[in-house]
């Protein structure tokens, strides 16, 4: 592979320069250059806390439920291999993302090693599903808040969500490393203190409880091997959220060191967060309680131990986790478009800057976000579950394109800048290999699963349709250019 040169978006970020970046006769667009670069407002403080609370979301408080009822105590097996995976995937972004700190992350780094069409699908594929999840999340906060506050109205409640986190993502990016810190330390705090209490209940300690022993641990495999797929695919979403770091680390104080430090932390938050409270969770409750999924295996364990408000008590804990992701969602759609279009991928108004935000690109993610909870209001029978479907299986495509772009940008490091190799995958390129062998296993299970196969199906489709706009798009600037 010969040596491909930086593109504008970049070139501008500091630790790029001199990186490799496109192979010879590779075209694209005409990059947007104002000008008006991103600020770097993040402290190192942030990138920490957004690291950690990017691995507790809700969908590990809550629909973790639906994975214990299918696979049973075996669904520590399925996070520990979904995790697996996780930390692999997570540590060939890293690898890129301390090389080559960008904005547009794994989306940069697909155009860098495959060329403009990668970058601009996986890029805009993932705007969509950062967007749409935008609104999948406001409209799970609004139904928190109005079963504490009946009869005011849900659209209101999304609406008032929707204006303060655009507020604060239009403001300068410490007000969003702010409001991540202390998102962030709720749920670390929250799950922290679930793990102590569980642990010392599961070993007897605890005052008032009696330790289940291993009795709620067998059997293994209640539903069989089915039932393990089940929760394996459930357990493989759950863990969306850990690339806004690298999104991130771009606008800090020190993006190399900052997606070092991230990265190299990964493991053990995984383990510690998702499989830790997994364990936790199935020896206290038995796996078929209706409980684990009628109200959530969380609050099923603390009412377990005989805590009281329990199910209050995580209802906060879940609309923090809502409204963290949220302003993450935002956070991070705005700067992937952003990048989009400062590579020449996009419209060029949403690149424009301000006072070191790219604040159209903010206002044009937050309306599409609110967009999509019109449409659960309007639609609800066919263009909104037809949305949903269309990202259903968004991450596990740009999980891929990561490991694409890793293989052949790991080489050309090696030749041209080994030095920019501040982070290694290990073993490379075997665990590379064997990642991208995980992550076709489980569009094969998702092919056999009723419930996931339409997913696939819209997802691959929209993912064509986008390498397809972005392979024009290419050839379009490539003639543009040409003519010039």
């Amino acid at each position: 592979m010969s040596v491909p040169r930086p593109s504008p978006e970049t070139t501008e970020t500091p630790g790029a320069a001199g990186a490799p970046g496109r192979p010879p006769g590779h075209q694209d667009g005409a990059p947007l250059d104002d000008g008006a670069p991103l600020s770097h407002g993040l402290k190192q403080r942030h990138l920490s806390m957004i690291a950690l609370g990017g691995v507790i979301g809700a969908g590990l408080f809550v629909g973790s439920g639906a994975g214990i009822a299918a696979a049973g105590p075996s669904i520590v097996l399925a996070y520990a291999l979904s995790g697996l995976l996780v930390m692999l995937v997570m540590r060939m972004l890293g690898e890129m993302s301390a090389a080559y700190p960008s904005s547009g992350s794994f989306s940069a780094h697909a155009e860098r090693a495959i060329g403009p069409w990668a970058g601009f699908a996986s890029g805009w594929a993932f705007w969509v599903l950062l967007c749409t999840a935008v609104g999948l999340e406001g409209i799970g906060a609004a139904k928190i808040v109005t079963g504490w506050l009946p009869g005011t109205p849900e659209w209101a409640w999304v609406a008032l969500f929707m204006v303060m986190f655009c507020a604060a993502n239009l403001a300068a990016v410490k007000k969003f490393g702010e409001f991540e810190f202390w998102f962030a330390a709720l749920k670390v705090g929250a799950i922290s203190l679930f793990l102590v209490l569980g642990v010392l209940a599961v070993t007897g300690v605890l005052p008032g409880t009696d330790s289940p022993g291993t009795s709620n641990l067998t059997p293994l495999l209640p539903n069989g091997g089915e039932g393990l797929v089940i929760g394996l695919l459930a357990s493989v979403f759950a863990y969306g959220g850990l690339e806004t770091v690298t999104i991130a680390a771009a606008e800090s104080e020190n993006p190399v060191k900052g997606v070092a430090s991230a990265v190299r932390t990964a493991m053990w938050r995984i383990a510690l967060f998702y499989v830790g409270s997994m364990a936790v969770v199935v020896t206290l409750v038995p796996w078929d309680s209706p409980a684990v999924v009628e109200q959530g295996p969380y609050v099923a364990a603390l009412e377990r131990l005989g805590i009281p408000g329990a199910g209050q008590l995580m209802n906060v804990v879940v609309l923090v986790a809502l409204l963290s992701a949220m302003n993450a969602n935002i956070y991070g759609a705005s700067r992937i478009g952003y990048s989009l279009v400062r590579r020449g991928q996009g419209p060029k108004v949403l690149g424009r800057v301000s006072a070191g935000v790219p604040r159209i690109a903010v206002l044009a993610s937050s309306v599409f976000g609110f967009l999509c909870v019109l449409l659960s209001y309007w639609r609800p029978d066919d263009v909104f579950p037809w949305l949903l479907n269309m990202i259903g299986a968004v991450i596990l495509v740009v999980w891929i394109f990561i490991a694409v772009s890793q293989l052949r940008l790991r080489r050309v490091l090696e030749r041209e800048a080994p030095e920019k190799l501040v982070v290694r995958m290990w073993a490379f390129p075997v665990l590379t290999w064997i990642a991208l062998a995980g992550m076709a296993a489980i569009f094969v299970l998702m092919a056999r699963e009723p419930d996931t196969r339409v997913q696939l199906y819209s997802t691959g489709a929209m993912t064509l349709a986008l390498g397809a706009a972005g392979y024009v798009w290419q050839r379009s600037g490539a003639r543009t250019r040409a003519g010039d």
